[in-house]
């Protein structure tokens, strides 16, 4: 990373500055796990020079702020870029001294790299302002399903079709998803506000369909506005409060009536379980999901939503029916709009090679990025004041 634009920015930095940049750099320690005594011995300073540096009473030099970040795992730039306002408020109403959890971490280090590169390249990125309202919240379960057929339309889908392409229709409106595997007993997703539009992230530990359910959760929360949200399970909520209605409104957007009827027609004179295996697949989602939208819709009683529930397809199903079966899916995916404007903020040389593979995520290897042109050797005075 060239350290030049980060010396000048020390240098002239005042007293409230260094005390902003401190509480960052213990921001970052807290989230990493490490004490005050670690985090020196790994950056050869005194522990009561850390102390000093996060109290904003001892200056800091680049290289040492450059061997803080690393061992940190974070980039220089992170400890002075201002955080986007859903984060400030996000962490304002856990407390000062609340250390992120990883998502947390995670979904603000994916929105400071997205509003990053919407300044290089906002017309790829595609986040333009929005000056509608947000979209009410749903008060009851007719509210949900109002709301997604709303958010249908939106999308430009109809009623009577399935949704394959979910990551590429939010991406469409505004709210970009990014799929990374947070491992087991992890939230299933979360959504932040940006200036311009918003950031979901979704943990690609869950298999495909639990992923589109917790997405198309996520879609209701950026169509409601609201700034801040992590969802630890999606479709366990019980009762009438907010998720449980947002859980509804991802069931329908995902199984929209209309469409689910009809099908449901067509197939359940296979009987139950093929009927089950053939909707679950033209529509993308896990068998527990259809068995509650089955059973909401009353196409099926309780006892034959249960039975629903514990179908699994087989080899034998994806042969014999001719089923749509995914290849090998990525455990980190990034939305097309943010892979185009990271590609163009390089050929336009405003990011070096290093700096757009750090914001593609380790989707792309080095072989990956394109070759730019090579310069005249003349052309250096293009560059010289």
């Amino acid at each position: 990373m060239n350290s030049g634009p980060i010396c000048a920015k020390l240098a002239h930095m005042g007293e409230s500055d260094e005390r902003a940049l401190g509480v960052r750099v213990r921001e970052a320690r807290e989230r990493a796990g490490l004490t005050q005594g670690e985090l020196a011995v790994r950056v050869s300073l005194d522990r009561t020079a850390v102390n000093k540096i996060e109290s904003g009473i001892r200056k800091v030099t680049a290289l040492e702020l450059s061997d803080i970040a690393a061992v940190l795992k974070v980039r220089m730039s992170s400890f002075f870029g201002e955080p986007v306002p859903a984060l400030v408020s996000h962490r304002s109403n856990q407390g000062l001294d609340t250390a992120d959890s990883k998502i947390d971490w995670l979904l603000a280090t994916i929105a400071a790299d997205v509003e990053f590169v919407q300044t290089l390249a906002a017309a790829e990125l595609g986040l333009a302002a929005s000056d509608s309202e947000a979209w009410p919240r749903p008060t009851t379960l007719a509210d949900a399903d109002t709301l997604a057929v709303r958010a249908r339309n939106l999308l430009g889908v109809d009623d009577a079709v399935p949704i394959h392409d979910l990551v590429e229709k939010v991406a469409a409106i505004g709210l970009l998803a990014f799929l990374v595997n947070l491992g087991v007993d992890t939230a299933d997703a979360g959504t932040i506000l940006l200036r311009q539009g918003a950031v979901s992230l979704v943990n690609s530990h869950n298999k495909i369909g639990r992923r589109r359910l917790a997405l198309a959760h996520e879609l209701g929360h950026f169509l409601v506005a609201d700034e801040y949200t992590v969802d630890w399970r999606v479709a366990d909520q019980q009762g009438g409060d907010i998720e449980s209605r947002l859980d509804r409104f991802a069931r329908s957007v995902l199984l929209p009536e209309p469409g689910l009827r009809d099908a449901w027609t067509r197939y359940e004179k296979r009987g139950l379980r093929d009927a089950s295996v053939l909707l679950a697949s033209d529509f993308r989602v896990d068998m527990a999901t259809l068995a509650r939208r089955l059973e909401e819709l009353e196409l099926v009683g309780s006892s034959e939503a249960a039975a629903v529930r514990r179908v699994a397809t087989t080899r034998a199903d994806i042969v014999e029916f001719g089923l749509y079966v995914p290849g090998e899916v990525e455990e980190t995916r990034l939305p097309l709009p943010y892979q185009k404007a990271v590609l163009r903020a390089f050929r336009d040389e405003r990011i070096s090679r290093e700096r757009a593979l750090e914001l593609l995520h380790g989707t792309f290897a080095d072989s990956d990025l394109p070759s730019l042109r090579v310069r005249r050797e003349d052309e250096i005075w293009n560059f010289v004041s």
